[in-house]
């Protein structure tokens, strides 16, 4: 996991609508950038649907959601549209972000040694510094304790 205090990773990658998204465009705003294993999953849609219920008031302290798996700009064209999500969510199939932000681990499923992402959220502020960081987090419980944090920020 990344630390608190340090320059967030640039990306470059696109939304469930094809459009290119990178960090540079989200200067000025604090970016709620969560990382997560696979749509239509039960936690990651827990998750979704949190951040999703939030988000104008996540929008009303200047942050914008951002989630980011390694599932395909067509699979989150669809989660999106499922569970009417109202936030940006971001492909990463070559796992370039998901490893810059150290969450692709090696995890143990099942009895078995597997590669995957670690269920991790990040707060930067303004200026692109990262300035909170939980890695694995309880999908149900993640959005209302990253609004509480920013709330007191």
């Amino acid at each position: 996991m990344l630390e608190k205090g340090t320059k967030a990773p640039a990306f470059s990658l696109p939304d469930q609508n094809g459009t290119i998204h990178t960090l540079k465009e989200y200067k000025g705003k604090k970016v709620i950038l969560y990382f997560y294993s696979k749509d239509m999953t039960s936690g990651c849609t827990k998750q979704a649907v949190g951040f999703a219920a939030l988000n104008d008031k996540f929008n009303k302290l200047n942050a914008v959601v951002i989630g980011i798996s390694k599932d395909t700009a067509s699979a989150h064209k669809k989660f999106e549209e499922k569970y009417a999500l109202p936030f940006t969510l971001l492909a990463d199939p070559e796992l370039k972000t998901l490893q810059d932000y150290d969450v692709w681990k090696e995890k143990t499923m099942y009895g078995k040694k597997v590669f995957g992402v670690v269920r991790t959220t990040y707060i930067i502020d303004e200026k692109g510094i990262i300035i909170a960081a939980f890695d694995k987090v309880k999908a149900d419980e993640n959005p209302q304790k990253m609004l509480d944090l920013l709330g007191s920020i």
